[in-house]
């Protein structure tokens, strides 16, 4: 806990917080109204690996990577993953300050509560993970390896999971906020 502390002792402005919300957001918004459409266009309306929280089997990968094609494939390697190497890093930079910004703003950042904001960090990690998989696996296309796919799949469950949790504990920490304000005035 005293590490965390440290790390964004004095150094949680919201300038600074904002701009990485912005930063990461554009680059999402990028991916989602650019990238993954043409994907889901090259895959005749298959999610991509990226978009499925629950997982998915090797017959789903095998299939989707037949439908994306070639050139689906292609893009998916020189486009989508790229910018998905960024985004990762400035998800779990940013959102690590936005909790720890505002687990400040409610005094509760000297707490165990502080642990919360580590879990986009977690996430980052884990959505690497699956982006070199990823790899792999349209690397190795059609020889996909049945324990990769298992493997990636994991990856991509366990970053939706962290992710899904640290954004119900952002809202909580928001509506106490939020209940702080009120009760003072």
């Amino acid at each position: 806990m005293n590490l965390i502390q440290n790390i964004v002792k004095n150094k949680v402005k919201g300038r600074k917080v904002l701009f990485l919300f912005i930063l990461s957001s554009l680059v999402y918004a990028v991916m989602i109204f650019m990238t993954i459409p043409k994907l889901i266009q090259f895959s005749n309306g298959m999610d991509i690996l990226d978009m499925m929280p629950f997982g998915y089997s090797y017959p789903y990968v095998t299939q989707l990577f037949t439908e994306l094609g070639a050139e689906g494939r292609n893009y998916y390697l020189n486009y989508q993953i790229p910018i998905d190497m960024i985004y990762p890093l400035l998800f779990g930079l940013s959102y690590f300050y936005i909790m720890t910004y505002f687990l400040q703003k409610i005094n509760l950042w000297k707490s165990p509560f502080i642990y919360i904001s580590i879990l986009p960090i977690i996430g980052t990690l884990f959505d690497y993970f699956e982006n070199i998989g990823t790899i792999l696996m349209l690397q190795n296309y059609p020889n996909l390896n049945p324990t990769v796919v298992q493997l990636n799949s994991f990856f991509t469950i366990t970053k939706s999971i962290s992710i899904t949790v640290f954004f119900i504990a952002l809202i909580i920490i928001l509506v106490v906020l939020g209940i702080k304000k009120v009760s003072k005035k």
